[in-house]
């Protein structure tokens, strides 16, 4: 006997929406929604921001990941870095993350920068150790480098950074907020956390999209 479309239609569409849920981040397991929202820099858009501290190991580890992951958003996503600042030896770090977004250098020079932090141990929150050692090196533009670190804006956006760090109590590191809204929650690998960065932008552009339909139709 052969079934009626209807009923095998009704069965595929459940099975497709208990695959969505069942792949979907869970509130309380993959992400937590901030208490209080962190406005994007581009509100068109769905923002990744991510804080990250140059000395964490952790971020190190973490930003490979993250700056790969970032190269296949669609047009509508954009990655966002601020250096977290919990203490005023931590500027000179801060300063050196603002000179790289500042030129767009992060995938070329942060693996460079880790590296120098984490294996050569070289102190590069001060500013006379971080110039020499940027003057030497070869896989970015180090004279933009130093220029951009040297300019006042640089500063400026390291001290914004330390607000920024301060307002929204960021109390760890590496520390993603997906649409300015939900905080990732990071299990035991960090391919899991770019899964559920993807999920994230999807949950946002869906609120988004709904909200948007909404209003048109009223």
């Amino acid at each position: 006997m052969k079934l009626s479309s209807k009923p095998a239609a009704i069965l595929l569409g459940l099975a497709l929406a208990f695959s969505a849920s069942a792949q979907a981040a869970l509130e309380g397991v993959d992400y937590e929604v901030l208490k209080k929202p962190i406005p994007q820099q581009d509100a068109s858009k769905i923002e990744v921001l991510e804080f990250f501290d140059y000395s964490c190991i952790h971020c190190q580890n973490f930003d490979p990941v993250l700056l790969s992951y970032s190269k296949t958003f669609p047009k509508d996503v954009y990655l966002r870095s601020e250096h977290v600042v919990w203490m005023p030896e931590m500027l000179g770090l801060a300063r050196v993350a603002a000179a790289v977004n500042a030129l767009g250098l992060k995938y070329q020079a942060n693996p460079a920068i880790y590296n120098a932090i984490h294996e050569q141990k070289i102190n590069l929150a001060d500013t006379a150790t971080f110039k020499s050692w940027a003057a030497a090196q070869k896989s970015f533009d180090s004279k933009k480098l130093i220029a951009a670190y040297d300019a006042p804006a640089s500063l400026a956006a390291a001290k914004k950074m330390q607000r920024l760090t301060e307002t929204y109590r960021i109390d760890g590191t590496p520390d993603v907020i997906v649409g300015g809204k939900y905080r990732v929650i990071f299990h035991t690998d960090w391919e899991q956390a770019q899964k559920i960065i993807g999920e994230l932008v999807d949950q946002v552009r869906q609120e988004r999209s709904g909200k948007a339909a909404s209003k048109a139709a009223r």
